[in-house]
């Protein structure tokens, strides 16, 4: 029949396995995402097998999908995700095809060519397939679609083996449309229902058949709807895929509408900002209290707490209703009662969250998870952090009993033996054994290569609680009570000579790594120790020499710094924690660099990860990439199981720019302020457009003149300022458009 003429395995979260027999770099991927769904196919758009499917909900609602053209699979010509990840495109060609049936004649190669355009939007997937004949003659073609769905836990598709599941349901099948059905042993149904317009030929419960007539030069187009949740619109899939395409760039419009635009000199680092900037927005989700940036696709497409406040930190200037979100979120799934099950105490944030049938039967630990000792600490501190960029006390004070919660969890939970250190250990036999950021089972360990046994300090959770403490002090300043506000300066300032006592190494240059649960150091050079710069518990003169430390040849690989130093027994480029590099890492601190001052290693950092990021495909920075050293002329070497992309990978331009351009805020004067900006080698100007404060908006260019950085204000509104401070540290209020000068290049 005729179709309708076309018109225009390292181990991860406490020994839960991250298969790694078949590489995510093996074949290449692409990524959709909105809301809660997610897919991840070949660069021709299929679903083959391995870690491929459509998730919703950390539930495979779709695990095969495939093309063929008189069984034979079509011929990839190119394939690429729009800019905006709004949608996916792939062309197509046929190669030498046999008959259709009996009768027919075979199709010579590369006479058809097929466009397929995907999007999700709104627990949905939506196709349009194009086919267009470019012979002289007619060609009669079938056309078949294969498609199952195994409703694999994400678990299991990551690796896990359960003992039992639940039962597969035979497919309800309409003229147009079949549905696939599995009750979970926790007695949900799960459904995934595909409608075609027009109606196939052919339909069983596991393919779609049409035999299509193409004149010559003729075109047809089939629709295709796969739905993971909701219900389907009451119009044809046809009529559905343009009204969801016209609705979802509506919400990308709104939605990119609040963030800042970055432009510059250098056409690479364009493309590189708008691929973060897309990415960043693919992996928002909308909660009921706002935005909120899901870890990373394909194994954390779900909301986990460290992950987002680290993310909603490096975009603080960019975009601060994510920290709104993301603090909304968290405050309201704050831990209220003690229960070891999950990790919870009282005022404890959250670590994960999971909807699927493993982590629902309790089969996964990570239903509502709190097994990080960090993200309570970071919670407060990006609420002070919101404050100093927003001004919005509003929130803040809706959000006090939440922070005075985490406060007190800080005392009572944190620092369980009462020695004045934050420190953790796990609660369950089967949580993560490791609770900072690096949460691997091997990440923790002693010079000797002895795992450290615990309750573990990290040096980076001092430095986060005393960070913690300053912003609860602003927090409360800005609510009036100054003495209590003194009170937790009081604390920071104590715990800050306490920290250097115990966790500086002289011999080592830096921090030592942790404190085991004897109290003794892990005298390991990491990058752990840079965190103590970006939070600032670091003493002054500390400074330096930790940043020579982790610039030196054994910690910088090149292409940033290695979370384990090359010396180090436990050096392991290929490893997920021990000798890998992370962006987000290198943003942390690069920012911490910047704080005491070290503009030109904050420049030198950024500098790694954008050529790191100019080697990437589509510029996308993934979650970590192997630590071997630069080579001239190759690309970082990949790690086979990153996520791409992954948020707070992301957003680490974003920090690593708002480091190296010292750019801060005063909600109170209607100020955006340049502490000394320098410019990395690969810019020569810069221009930042849509930056708000207080319901105004500058827009500022930055140019490197003479080895100095000049900047002017070349558009605002809402009566706002910039001030820049100078390298000898006096602080000058400009009317605009002045032009600072006399700043260091770096």
């Amino acid at each position: 029949m005729d179709l309708t003429p076309a018109e225009g395995p390292q181990i991860d979260e406490a020994g839960f396995p991250v298969a790694a027999t078949a590489s995510l770099q093996e074949g290449r991927t692409t990524t959709l995402k909105f809301g809660d769904s997610f897919a991840l196919a070949d660069h021709a758009g299929e679903l083959l097998g391995g870690a491929a499917g459509l998730y919703h909900g950390d539930t495979r609602h779709l695990s095969r999908f495939a093309l063929r053209l008189n069984g034979t699979r079509p011929m990839l010509l190119s394939a690429a995700l729009l800019e905006n990840n709004a949608a996916l495109g792939c062309d197509l060609t046929n190669p030498d095809l046999p008959p259709a049936e009996a009768g027919a004649a075979p199709v010579p190669d590369d006479r058809l060519h097929l466009r397929r355009s995907r999007f999700l939007y709104q627990g949905a997937w939506f196709e349009r397939l194009a086919i267009r004949n470019f012979d002289q003659v007619a060609h009669r073609i079938r056309l078949e679609l294969s498609f199952a769905a195994d409703f694999a836990d994400l678990f299991e598709a990551r690796g896990a083996r359960r003992k039992a599941r639940g039962q597969m349901h035979r497919p309800a099948l309409q003229r147009d449309a079949v549905t696939l059905a599995y009750t979970g042993l926790d007695g949900q149904l799960r459904q995934t229902r595909l409608r075609f317009d027009p109606a196939p030929d052919q339909l069983e419960g596991s393919h779609a058949s049409y035999l299509v007539d193409i004149p010559a030069g003729g075109r047809r187009a089939l629709f295709i709807e796969i739905r993971c949740a909701g219900t389907a619109a009451p119009c044809s899939p046809r009529i559905a895929f343009g009204q969801a395409l016209r609705d979802g760039r509506r919400w990308l419009r709104r939605h990119v509408a609040r963030h800042a635009r970055i432009d510059s000199s250098n056409d690479i680092f364009n493309e590189a900002m708008r691929r973060a900037g897309a990415d960043l927005t693919m992996l928002t989700t909308e909660t009921p209290q706002g935005p909120y940036p899901y870890a990373g696709i394909p194994w954390y497409s779900t909301a986990f707490g460290r992950d987002a406040l680290i993310a909603a930190m490096h975009t603080l200037w960019y975009d601060p209703s994510l920290a709104r979100g993301v603090l909304g979120f968290l405050a309201a799934n704050q831990a209220t009662e003690l229960d070891p099950a999950t990790e919870a105490e009282p005022g404890k944030i959250l670590h994960e969250t999971r909807q699927g049938e493993m982590a629902i039967l309790g089969e996964v630990p990570f239903r509502r998870y709190y097994g990080s000792a960090d993200a309570t600490l970071l919670f407060v501190m990006l609420a002070g952090a919101y404050l100093d960029r927003s001004g919005d006390v509003t929130t803040l004070k809706a959000l006090w009993p939440n922070i005075k919660a985490a406060l007190a969890w800080i005392d009572q939970y944190g620092d369980s033996d009462g020695d004045g250190f934050q420190e953790y250990s796990r609660k369950r036999a089967d949580g993560l054994l490791n609770q900072g950021w690096k949460d691997s089972h091997d990440a923790i360990s002693h010079a000797d290569g002895r795992m450290a046994e615990g309750p573990i300090a990290l040096v980076e959770l001092q430095a986060y609680a005393y960070a913690a403490w300053q912003a609860a002090a602003r927090i409360l300043t800005r609510f009036g009570d100054s003495a209590r506000a003194a009170a937790l300066e009081q604390r920071a300032e104590e715990l800050r000579q306490k920290f250097d006592a115990a966790f500086w190494d002289e011999q080592l240059g830096t921090y030592v790594l942790a404190l085991d649960g004897e109290k003794k150091p892990c005298r390991v050079r990491s990058s752990n120790a840079g965190h103590a710069l970006f939070a600032g518990i670091a003493l002054p003169q500390r400074a330096a020499r930790v940043a020579q430390t982790l610039l030196d040849p054994s910690h910088f690989s090149g292409w940033g710094i290695r979370t384990l130093a090359s010396g180090e027994v436990r050096y392991n480029p290929m490893s997920y924690h021990n000798g890998s590099v992370w962006p987000h890492d290198n943003a942390l601190i690069a920012e911490g660099f910047a704080r005491y001052g070290l503009h030109a290693e904050a420049a030198r950092v950024f500098t790694a990860i954008f050529d790191a990021a100019s080697a990437a495909e589509q510029r996308r920075l993934p979650e970590l990439f192997c630590g071997f050293p630069r080579r001239a002329g190759e690309g970082p070497t990949l790690y086979p199981v990153a996520c791409a992309p992954q948020a707070w990978a992301a957003t680490t331009p974003f920090a690593l720019l708002r480091a190296c351009l010292g750019l801060g805020f005063d909600p109170a004067s209607g100020t955006v302020e340049f502490d000394k900006p320098v410019l990395p080698r690969f810019l020569q100007s810069l221009t930042l457009r849509n930056v708000t404060l207080n319901h105004g908006h500058l827009d500022i260019a930055l140019q490197r003149v003479d080895g100095e950085v000049a900047m002017h204000v070349i558009g605002r509104a809402g009566g706002l300022q910039a001030g820049g401070r100078s390298r000898s540290g006096s602080y000058t209020h400009l009317t605009l458009p002045q032009i600072l000068r006399g700043w260091s290049q770096g």
